[in-house]
């Protein structure tokens, strides 16, 4: 079985970007969001987290734009469907110190699954949530695989461009 991803993470940073769980693309080559067509790195420059367009072999980079990356569950599926409720709430403890050490900002859950695996909570909506993950506040933004065909590139990139300008202090402040 592939291994997973180490984190690219370290304290303070605005946003961590937290995928549900490693690809087996991206566990292979050891890179976060490596798999093919997965847009992420794309949607991260365009909505202006960082000026180029970075490449999954370059993703240690993301902590220069202070912004990390990590994972939910440390097992590679194909599918994110793969993974048992019974994973998430192992997982579920080891996260939360996580983010207590690390204390991001922001955490960013890329797709629904992931926040809701770790809260059990179904009635999710888009964007910033009212609860937080400890101190960061949360946002659920809708994930960047290839495989998810209800978001186009433009779709993507605003939702995260309102995650961005959040970091900015730009329209955060009512929060």
């Amino acid at each position: 079985m592939a291994e997973g991803l180490q984190d690219i993470i370290a304290g303070q940073l605005d946003v961590l970007f937290c995928g549900i769980n490693p690809g087996m693309t991206a566990a292979a080559q050891g890179h976060h969001f490596a798999g093919r067509g997965n847009r992420f790195w794309r949607t991260l420059h365009l909505a202006g987290f960082t000026p180029d367009e970075l490449r999954p072999e370059d993703d240690h980079r993301i902590l220069q734009y202070r912004c990390g990356l990590t994972a939910v569950v440390d097992r590679p599926t194909a599918r994110a469907d793969q993974l048992s409720q019974q994973e998430f709430k192992l997982a579920a403890a080891g996260f939360e110190r996580k983010i207590e050490r690390y204390a991001p900002r922001f955490v960013a859950f890329l797709g629904k699954a992931a926040y809701a695996g770790l809260t059990g909570r179904k009635d999710l909506a888009w964007g910033r949530q009212a609860a937080t993950f400890g101190h960061p506040r949360v946002w659920i933004l809708p994930s960047p695989s290839g495989r998810n065909l209800a978001f186009s590139q433009e779709q993507l990139v605003s939702a995260y461009r309102q995650l961005y300008l959040a970091t900015l202090g730009e329209g955060d402040a009512a929060h």
